[in-house]
């Protein structure tokens, strides 16, 4: 009998792998990364058309398709001038890493399968968790976003305060949450069968007494055979403004009344890096479970988020997943199985890139360029506040700046963030504001400059 004839497309390939590094070494050397364009559906698709077919194509043609084609009909999250929603900004070194740990096909479930790689996560995971203050025995995974990490968490919140109050799946069980909670705790919500408890703001700002006053306005909140409310999120860096909730008061209540207490901080949490603002966060380090997403503020690449628990045993008891081809899983000395402390199985080692780069740029570097984003909203927020036809609507507490254009319209401010876009100035959305469209700026890259800033504000006159 012949021997089987290796599958073509798992054979070395040094021509295809020069041509595919040739393109990454040059897309790392851009500086400035450009903004580029959004895509034109009907073009796209005639580029596409037939691509995909039985033979296949030469791989110079495809790659030239995609550069030319395809990759410039993607907004830049990388890009200096991108200042919307929440930017990213990888360094060099995680990008460059992405790619070995895209190379070496890592399953990161187990430490059976991957224990150097989860060892360097954990060496990650240990870093965020001091820096927020929690204990010798926090620790967790690296889920794919905050949306990931605020599911998992969740998750097991709920399933605890299920055992602790003796019910089951048909109690009504609530969540403690403020107006400006993100999107996706609220989406978490109705896939995990719980209710929102809403708790108003002070000045967009969730607090411990707010919170108390609330909690004993309701008296079925602490009654199991009405509507109890299990659980607090608060949120340490809003997405639209930044805002870091009460956190030393709503770590107050919790404790006070055995409620478990979750701190988004997918875009602020990174601010713990940073002395200036670093105060902001007290209360954090009594947070039961912590999300902080890397692929923001803490240069990673998409995708790549830090969920941490302060007892992480709590969380393997809800996660982990039984099958008999896993009980190997669970019997190795030093076992960490990543995929005991959230709802995911098959995962990428997503912490690697993120590892080297502080290996090898160090702590601080971290930490003087989150301060320059801080920097740079705060003197933005200086030259807002004197001009005669912005303002201001609040002081930034992190790096996100909301402001108006005296006697706009919505319809000025899309056509104005068209027209930055177009023009390759900026990439600048707009955003609500009580019922208004605005404008507001998200500081993150270390590049962008006040000169940037300035060319865009300059639009507005």
């Amino acid at each position: 009998m012949s021997a089987a004839v290796p599958n073509r497309m798992h054979q070395p390939d040094n021509d295809l792998v020069d041509l595919v590094f040739g393109y990454m070494r040059e897309r790392l050397q851009y500086d400035p990364v450009p903004l580029d364009h959004p895509g034109d559906g009907e073009q796209l698709r005639a580029h596409l058309a037939g691509l995909l077919n039985e033979h296949g194509n030469a791989p110079a043609d495809v790659l030239k398709l995609y550069d030319h084609e395809l990759s410039r009909a993607v907004i830049s999250a990388d890009s200096p001038r991108y200042l919307s929603f929440i930017p990213c900004a990888p360094t060099k070194a995680a990008l460059l890493f992405d790619m070995v740990v895209s190379c070496a096909s890592l399953q990161g479930i187990s430490w059976l399968e991957a224990a150097g790689a989860i060892a360097a996560e954990n060496q990650v995971l240990r870093l965020i968790a001091d820096r927020a203050g929690m204990p010798e025995t926090a620790g967790g995974t690296f889920v794919s976003g905050g949306s990931a990490g605020n599911l998992s968490a969740l998750v097991v919140a709920r399933d605890t305060a299920r055992r602790k109050l003796n019910v089951g799946p048909e109690a009504r069980l609530r969540i403690a949450v403020a107006d400006q909670v993100h999107s996706s705790v609220k989406n978490t919500f109705n896939i995990i069968g719980v209710e929102a408890f809403k708790v108003p703001t002070v000045d967009r700002r969730f607090t411990g007494a707010a919170l108390r006053a609330a909690l004993e306005a309701d008296p079925t909140a602490t009654d199991p055979s009405g509507s109890p409310v299990i659980a607090v999120v608060g949120t340490a860096g809003t997405t639209n403004e930044g805002i870091i909730d009460d956190l030393q008061g709503l770590s107050e209540v919790t404790r006070e009344r055995g409620l478990w207490f979750h701190v988004d901080g997918a875009y602020g949490g990174a601010g713990l890096f940073a002395p200036s603002v670093r105060e902001r966060y007290n209360g954090i380090e009594h947070a039961d479970s912590f999300v902080v997403d890397p692929h923001k503020w803490l240069f990673s690449p998409f995708d790549c988020a830090a969920l941490i628990y302060r007892e992480p045993r709590l969380a393997k008891a809800v996660h982990t997943q039984d099958a008999g081809y896993l009980d190997v899983l669970h019997h190795e000395g030093d076992e960490w199985n990543p995929t005991d402390y959230a709802y995911h199985l098959t995962r990428r080692a997503r912490g690697l890139p993120l590892w080297f780069s502080l290996a090898v740029h160090g702590t601080q570097a971290y930490t003087d360029a989150i301060e320059a984003g801080l920097t740079l909203a705060r003197q933005t927020a200086e030259t807002i506040r004197q001009s005669e036809h912005l303002e201001l609507l609040q002081d930034p507490q992190l790096s996100a700046v909301c402001f108006r254009r005296t006697g706009w319209t919505e319809q000025d401010y899309y056509a104005w963030s068209q027209r930055l876009l177009a023009d390759q100035i900026g990439f600048v959305t707009p955003t609500g504001w009580d019922g208004e469209t605005v404008a507001r700026f998200a500081f993150l890259h270390p590049g962008t400059t006040m000169e940037m800033v300035q060319e865009i504000l300059d639009t507005m006159a």
